[in-house]
């Protein structure tokens, strides 16, 4: 049976839940390592910090594409449960997350907050393929992108905008300024909400042949289908994830370390390290009093410490609104897709190859940029993240078996986080330096990576994956 276009709005309601989620990824993306610099990890370690997020995206997104493809319910449907209970766990998390008393607990909870975002993620990208006819996955996929900008834009601001309405961005040493902890607040009611959205507003259709997805649920095993997948996986699907792999070992080096080189290098404000002006024990930590608060060398120290730190917040605060840009720009760039895809087919390999290498000057411009001109650098980046989000799953869709399409879409992002794996596990520390000891070495080292992936899109051939 062939499946009915849709209208604009209703592939709008479809994915409006990705405006959660990607308030979710945006805070963080834009702010998680402010919280480990402000729990007094040190900058070379920030990428280790992060490795248990896509370890655990490894295992997850596999596992919850094949439950979604062997679940069917008429009352809650197919991929929406997976929404739901990703989204609970995601919010829950995003609100206790600021307010983590030390680095363990940060680190244990973005493990927890990265693997619910997955569970609610990796059905979203399914659910395209289910609901819309091939003439449609393109628009489908880009409007999912429009969304994810909009997310974007608003949750990479929102530490800077709550700043302005009076809460303040300072904090003692050690703890996570009230800003940033309104913020994530907000960010947990946004993810929930848009989620609740998309389910009220979303009929998920039943498989064409009930008795026969039923009879098949039953003789099917998880590690044999894995197995069996992995052997059915295209050559485009291959040739796909060699450019994710290059783009998201980009975008994870980026999100890592984009707050301590650009407060440095670009608004000459790093975190000040508590440990020059506080007393400190045989050992070298810092001693605190009975109510946890540092014990300094003397006034004027404190004084020069507290200084700087709001300083460095205050820059800190710019850099994530200016991350934010990227999605402004990604908006833009899905905006301008979403009207033409509408009436016209596109070459998805020549577009992504473009943006991917606009992406990569713009991370290479960093460098040069100054706080006035910062803003360039993203909105090219922005160019490269909406095509991301867009390009490889709409030429994926057209390349592997619809009644797999979860599973597939979950194997897929192994391409996603394998690459941020070898990254956090030292990839970038070990690479940044082959250029220069600075830390703005990695965003050099981020434009070089997605310049690659640019070209590596003219191993894509085939041509139903192409146009579209």
């Amino acid at each position: 049976m062939e499946k009915r276009k849709l209208s604009f709005w209703q592939i709008w309601n479809m994915s409006f839940g990705f405006l959660g989620i990607q308030f979710g990824f945006a805070l963080q993306g834009g702010f998680m390592s402010r919280i480990f610099q402000t729990l007094g990890a040190d900058v070379d370690s920030i990428p280790g910090l992060w490795v248990a997020a896509p370890l655990t995206g490894l295992l997850v997104q596999p596992i919850i594409g094949y439950l979604s493809d062997n679940t069917w319910s008429p009352k809650f449907g197919r991929r929406k449960p997976f929404f739901l209970i990703g989204a609970i766990l995601a919010s829950i998390t995003l609100f206790f997350m600021p307010h983590s008393p030390v680095l363990w607990v940060a680190a244990g909870l973005l493990w927890i907050l990265d693997s619910s975002i997955n569970i609610s993620m990796e059905p979203f990208r399914a659910l395209v393929a289910d609901k819309l006819p091939e003439p449609q996955r393109s628009n489908g996929f880009v409007i999912q992108t429009l969304i994810i900008g909009i997310g974007t834009w608003i949750a990479s601001n929102l530490p800077w905008l709550v700043n302005k309405l009076g809460v303040t961005n300072e904090a003692a040493a050690g703890v996570i300024p009230p800003s940033v902890v309104v913020a994530f607040s907000v960010g947990a009611f946004v993810f929930i909400s848009s989620i609740l959205f998309t389910i009220f507003t979303t009929k998920e259709d039943p498989p064409q042949d009930l008795e026969k997805f039923f009879s098949e649920k039953k003789e099917n095993r998880f590690i044999p289908d894995l197995v069996a997948s992995l052997k059915e996986m295209p050559s485009t699907m291959k040739k796909l994830g060699l450019i994710q792999f290059f783009s998201w070992f980009a975008f994870f080096t980026m999100w890592s370390l984009s707050t301590p080189a650009l407060t440095e290098h670009v608004y000459n404000s790093p975190k000040p390290d508590v440990k020059v002006y506080a007393q400190l024990d045989l050992k070298g930590n810092v001693l605190k009093n009975n109510k946890e608060e540092v014990i300094y060398l003397n006034t004027t120290k404190e004084n020069e410490y507290k200084d700087k730190d709001k300083v460095y917040n205050n820059a800190a605060d710019l850099v994530g609104s200016a991350t934010g840009v990227y999605g402004l720009s990604s908006m833009a760039f899905a905006l301008l897709l979403t009207f033409y895809t509408m009436k016209n087919k596109i070459n998805r390999k020549y577009i992504h190859m473009a943006s991917l290498i606009l992406g990569g000057l713009g991370f290479i411009y960093m460098f040069y940029a100054t706080p006035s001109t910062l803003l360039f650098s993203f909105i090219l980046i922005g160019f490269s993240w909406g095509s991301i989000l867009s390009m490889p799953y709409a030429m994926l869709s057209s390349s592997v078996n619809p009644k797999k399409m979860g599973m597939m879409m979950g194997l897929f992002n192994m391409f996603i986080v394998i690459p941020q794996i070898i990254a956090a596990l030292g990839g970038i520390n070990y690479l940044y330096k082959l250029i220069g000891e600075e830390h703005i070495n990695a965003m050099l080292l981020a434009g070089i990576s997605l310049i690659i992936a640019g070209f590596c899109n003219l191993f894509i051939t085939d041509k139903n994956a192409i146009s579209g």
